[in-house]
């Protein structure tokens, strides 16, 4: 069975701001890896962050219509809607790990998604947190983690 990378907005946005090569470069690996093995899942909380980050936050931000177009290609990865269950799991994780809501959040619907990793640099690489371990997409590589089936 392959594993499935819950994928937080920053990496998404790092793969559109060139402002940071290094890390442009990391997060465009990552997601051709996870495209290429169609691992790679998300929320709509996910994809709502990253549209807005991208089109009004970026120094060399994306036009509205370039953004709606990968937010509908983000569809394919099976976006979690953020449901009430979502968020009590979400109140469950604040409370039990001490994260912030927006970051519980995000690993509720990787857990409700069947997401065993996290990519995400806004919490603590190797962190686990249930069922999810946290993994900083700038500290290991997508061969690191991600095996063919």
């Amino acid at each position: 069975m392959k594993s499935l990378v819950f994928v937080d907005a920053n990496v998404l946005v790092y793969a559109d701001d060139t402002s940071d090569p290094i890390k442009n470069e990391c997060a465009t690996q990552w997601l051709e890896a996870l495209w290429s093995r169609r691992a790679g899942r998300v929320s709509t909380q996910v994809l709502n962050e990253y549209y807005v980050t991208v089109t009004r936050k970026l120094a060399r931000g994306l036009k509205q219509g370039d953004a709606r177009a990968k937010v509908r290609r983000y569809q394919l990865w099976q976006p979690w809607q953020i449901d009430h269950p979502t968020v009590e799991t979400a109140w469950g994780i604040e409370a039990r790990f001490g994260v912030h809501y927006w970051d519980a959040l995000v690993v509720a619907s990787a857990q409700q998604a069947g997401c065993g990793a996290l990519l995400t640099e806004d919490l603590q690489d190797g962190q686990k947190l249930g069922t999810v371990t946290v993994v900083n997409p700038f500290r290991a590589s997508p061969s690191d983690l991600l095996v063919d089936a």
